[in-house]
């Protein structure tokens, strides 16, 4: 490489850590990329979000996201506009994007002790990656799916196993941006990694890194890029530490059960009661801002827009007293229900043990609450 083709090499890597390849692939400046490409990775789809020239698709297509699965939106270049498409459904991962170019990589002295790392090569290996994701509380992939998709050149799944028992102690996804996408600037990506929390061997995570890296160069790939947790600072060290530089890549995901911590935000300090737990969890989920006035009680207000109502459990400041009295006096919520034609449940108000006794040995299991509140 002579002096000008480096400082084009320096050049074009400068831009990339500022996120202008991205917009540039938006802006249809290379026509070879595969449109609208996904990757079915088994816990969810990668969505290769700068392949896409129209937000909405991008949107409607991460909105399509299959039960029990966990979709991921890379490389997404208009943040605020999918966030502002779709508020309710939408959220921006708060993790950060690093990318190693991979002629800076230096082989690392040390080499695994007591494990080997190889690729994924049996169905007893496809069971062992359920059961470490699933140790580690992440969405596994089908067995059937990571045993189907052993030979994909686009995925790959990595695995660390104990030299002596066989035992898988780490796994790793792979993606081939090249196969995936046709990516020009010959990229591709981690994905998933997890290591046993029983294995005792050191620096499993790091030897999956390193054998993924050593992967990719041997495939003639130009960089490797991966998405961490911002709160995740032992990974973030590691990353640093084999010179992965931050890049300015943002994420997108949907607002699932799955990924509800990471959008829902703090939970109040106060002790509510379980009544009032359930209506500020889910306002939080809806974006909705909860402030609890008195948690013995029950009172707290929530907060959109610019408007706020004060509720006490499920009431509001809105319902009236006749409503309210109703709800307080769970024998008038009774026949008030039962006039209206709704099954409900056998009450009694207790006035004897005996009384009590009879109507246990009736219906065998009974629920026990205070008469008023």
């Amino acid at each position: 490489m002579n002096r000008e083709e480096h400082y084009r090499a320096r050049l074009a890597r400068q831009r990339a850590l500022g996120g202008s390849g991205a917009e540039s692939k938006r802006a249809g400046g290379d026509q070879g990329i595969r449109r609208d490409a996904t990757v079915d990775c088994g816990w969810g789809r990668l969505i290769f979000a700068h392949t896409f020239h129209d937000n909405r698709k991008l949107i409607d297509t991460l909105l399509a996201e299959s039960p029990g699965k966990r979709d991921i939106a890379f490389y997404v270049s208009d943040p605020h506009v999918l966030l502002a498409m779709e508020p309710q459904n939408v959220f921006l991962d708060p993790s950060h994007s690093y990318r190693l170019w991979l002629d800076r990589y230096k082989v690392g002295p040390l080499r695994p002790r007591g494990y080997t790392i190889r690729l994924l090569n049996s169905r007893a290996d496809a069971e062992a990656v359920r059961r470490v994701y699933l140790a580690r509380e992440m969405i596994p992939p089908p067995v059937d799916f990571v045993w189907r998709n052993r030979t994909s050149r686009t995925v790959q799944y990595f695995v660390a196993s104990d030299i002596h028992t066989g035992e898988v102690l780490g796994v790793a996804t792979g993606v081939d941006h090249v196969e995936a996408f046709n990516d020009p600037e010959k990229g591709a990506s981690l994905w998933a990694l997890a290591v046993d929390p029983q294995a005792r061997n050191p620096g499993i995570g790091q030897a999956l890194v390193r054998h993924m890296i050593e992967y990719f160069i041997g495939r003639g790939r130009s960089y490797l890029d991966l998405s961490v947790m911002h709160s995740n600072r032992e990974a973030i060290r590691l990353y640093e530490r084999l010179k992965f530089e931050r890049i300015n890549v943002f994420t997108a995901k949907n607002k699932n059960s799955f990924n509800e911590p990471l959008f829902i935000g703090t939970q109040p300090q106060e002790k509510l009661n379980p009544y009032a737990r359930i209506i500020t969890r889910e306002a939080q989920r809806r974006g909705i801002g909860v402030n609890v006035l008195d948690a013995e009680a029950g009172f707290f207000e929530l907060a959109l827009g610019g408007r706020s109502i004060t509720c006490r459990e499920s009431l509001s400041e809105l319902t009236t007293s006749i409503a309210m009295s109703r709800c307080d006096d769970k024998a008038v919520t009774h026949r008030c229900l039962k006039r209206a034609g709704l099954r409900v449940p056998a009450q009694l108000q207790v006035q004897d043990a005996q009384q009590a006794g009879a109507f246990l040995d009736e219906y065998q299991a009974i629920v026990v609450k205070p008469a008023r509140g």
